[in-house]
């Protein structure tokens, strides 16, 4: 840290991304990306006439996103947000909202503290239940704004719609923010609460069940006057902040909906499959609705598994926090790349 840095953020912890190794060729299984290519219609788009027009700014508006967006989810596309990766209008909702401050989970996505920090927003987190379950009763009247990410990271446990809808209605001063970042792979979306609720806002991500981490997509969809507030910190910020190739991709992986369930039905099986063979190895493996599961062994340590995995060429995710360090989270792969994590595992322990 040089001797310019403003002190305003001296004591802010970055994020920490998950290992993109560029040596060692590793089966990744530690940042939830997926394992399948995105779909023939998205490999077509960004390999076509936009790669001629990049000498041009990309559509500030982003309007045959929006459009494709709101036909998908059966809202206006003033209902819809677009961003650069579903972080940016988390980034944002904290500023434009969090004015009182901000109530979440205490194991949840590590980037809402990181971002509350950034803005000096105070936070209230909330310890999730024994079974590492989001307690309703948390979130109700809370005074301030709500961000619950459903499914949740990194345990993949779920609350329900009606849950979600209590939590909206006792909170009618403030925003609730539902980060659906996982949806796709068992959940349920509160896109359609949207409607009822003016101070619901959903985050959703192309870089999961979509396969376009790389591309840096994202959106939220909520209420006009909410969207138009997140519009306003971004035209203050980066008004072109979805390049012309990204939104060519993502026009095309909306679009390419069939491909897309389909591999998340294969994530799904695979899930299933990787669950049951942990636990016949003695694993605890809290039930998922997301594209990983989160395990720990009674008999190993949780640091000492990933390291062992790390040397045998696999790599997964690992947290120091106190009340998960025997956990590990695990993204499904392939049929073939569980099959090698389960006869490795089970030969490290």
């Amino acid at each position: 840290m040089s001797t310019f840095f403003n002190s305003c953020y001296k004591d802010l912890v970055p994020y920490t991304p998950g290992e993109q190794p560029q040596g060692r060729t590793y089966i990744k299984l530690n940042t939830n990306e997926s394992p399948f290519p995105p779909s023939p219609a998205v490999i077509e788009a960004v390999n076509g006439e936009e790669a001629k027009l990049l000498r041009l700014y990309s559509d500030p508006t982003l309007g045959p996103l929006k459009k494709a967006l709101a036909e998908r989810y059966d809202v206006s596309p003033e209902n819809v947000y677009v961003c650069n990766g579903s972080d940016e209008a988390i980034n944002f909702g904290f500023m434009a909202w969090g004015e009182d401050g901000i109530r979440f989970a205490d194991i949840t996505y590590g980037f809402y503290s990181v971002i509350a920090g950034l803005h000096h927003v105070r936070t209230e987190v909330m310890p999730l239940a024994e079974d590492f379950s989001i307690r309703k009763e948390d979130y109700l009247n809370a005074g301030c704004m709500v961000v619950i990410a459903n499914p949740n990271a990194p345990t993949g446990k779920v609350i329900s719609l009606a849950e979600i809808e209590e939590i909206c209605a006792s909170n009618k001063d403030h925003v609730v923010l539902i980060d659906e970042a996982y949806v796709d792979f068992g959940g349920e979306t509160a896109i359609p609460l949207t409607k009822k609720y003016p101070n619901l806002v959903v985050a959703q991500t192309f870089s999961k069940s979509r396969s376009l981490a790389g591309a840096r997509v994202g959106y939220a969809i909520g209420n006009e006057a909410l969207i138009n507030d997140l519009e306003t910190i971004k035209y203050s910020t980066n008004p072109y902040n979805v390049n012309r190739i990204s939104m060519a991709a993502a026009v095309a992986a909306v679009k390419s909906r069939d491909y897309y369930r389909k591999n998340c039905d294969i994530i799904m099986e695979n899930r299933a499959y990787t669950t049951e063979a942990l636990r016949k190895l003695g694993f605890t493996v809290i039930d998922s609705k997301s594209n990983f599961v989160f395990a720990m062994h009674p008999e190993k340590d949780g640091g000492e598994l990933y390291r062992e995995l790390k040397e045998n060429g696999i790599l997964v995710r690992h947290f120091d926090s106190e009340r998960i360090c025997q956990y590990n989270r695990i993204t499904i792969g392939t049929k073939e790349q569980m099959e090698t994590l389960i006869e490795t595992v089970s030969r490290l322990i």
